[in-house]
C-alpha cells in the first residue's frame, strides 16, 4: 500500500526545485532537488511523474503567488495610471523579495517545457491586467503598442528597476518610483 502524500514534502520539493533551478538552470538534475528537499529521488517522482511535470507545476505555483501579490488590493475603480502603478509596485516589490522565483519564472517562460495548459493557467489570473491594457489603448491613454511588446517593455523596465532596488535598498523606493515614471512616459500618450 502506498503512503499518503504529504503537503510538507511537496512544498519541500517545490522549494528545493526553485533554489536548484535558480542556481543551476532548468537542466539541473532531479537528484539535486531531492537531495536538497531531504527526500529520496523516487519520492520526488511519487509527487511529480517526471521533470516536465515538476517544471509545469512549479511554473503554475510561481504564477499564482505572483498574481496574489500583484492583485491583492487592486484598485479596480481608479484610473489606468493608478492601476498600473499598483501593479508595478507590487510586481517590483515581489521580485526583489523573491529573486529565486523571479529567476526561475524567467527561465520557464523561455523554455519549451511548458504545456499549453500551464501557460493558460499561468495567464488566467492576469486577464484583468490584459483587459486594462487593451482598454487603455482603445481609450488612447496608451500608445498603440502591441500587447506583447507592451508586456516585454514592462518586464525589461521592471527587471532594471528590481536590480537597482535590490543592490541599493536604501534607495529602493526612489528607484521603484523612477522606474514607473520612465515606463509610464514610454507607453502613455500624455
Amino acid at each position: 500500500m502506498a503512503r499518503p502524500r504529504s503537503s510538507d514534502k511537496r512544498k519541500a520539493i517545490l522549494s528545493a526545485a526553485t533554489q536548484i533551478f535558480a542556481e543551476r538552470g532548468l537542466s539541473a538534475p532531479t537528484s539535486a532537488i531531492s537531495s536538497l528537499a531531504g527526500v529520496a529521488e523516487g519520492t520526488l517522482f511519487t509527487y511529480f511523474a517526471n521533470k516536465v511535470e515538476l517544471l509545469n507545476v512549479l511554473y503554475r505555483e510561481i504564477k499564482l503567488e505572483l498574481a496574489d501579490a500583484m492583485m491583492t488590493g487592486f484598485p479596480r475603480n481608479k484610473s489606468v495610471r493608478i492601476k498600473l502603478h499598483h501593479i508595478w509596485n507590487r510586481y517590483t516589490t515581489w521580485g526583489v523579495a523573491h529573486p529565486e522565483q523571479r529567476r526561475v519564472l524567467s527561465q520557464l517562460q523561455l523554455s519549451d517545457t511548458l504545456t499549453a495548459e500551464s501557460k493558460e493557467a499561468g495567464s488566467a489570473p492576469f486577464v484583468e491586467i490584459e483587459t486594462m491594457a487593451h482598454d487603455a489603448v482603445k481609450q488612447r491613454i496608451f500608445q498603440d503598442i502591441p500587447q506583447e511588446f507592451l508586456s516585454a517593455t514592462m518586464e525589461a523596465s521592471a527587471q532594471t528597476t528590481m536590480a537597482f532596488m535590490a543592490t541599493q535598498p536604501a534607495s529602493a523606493e526612489k528607484f521603484q518610483a523612477l522606474g514607473f515614471e520612465m515606463f509610464w512616459r514610454a507607453i502613455s500618450k500624455k
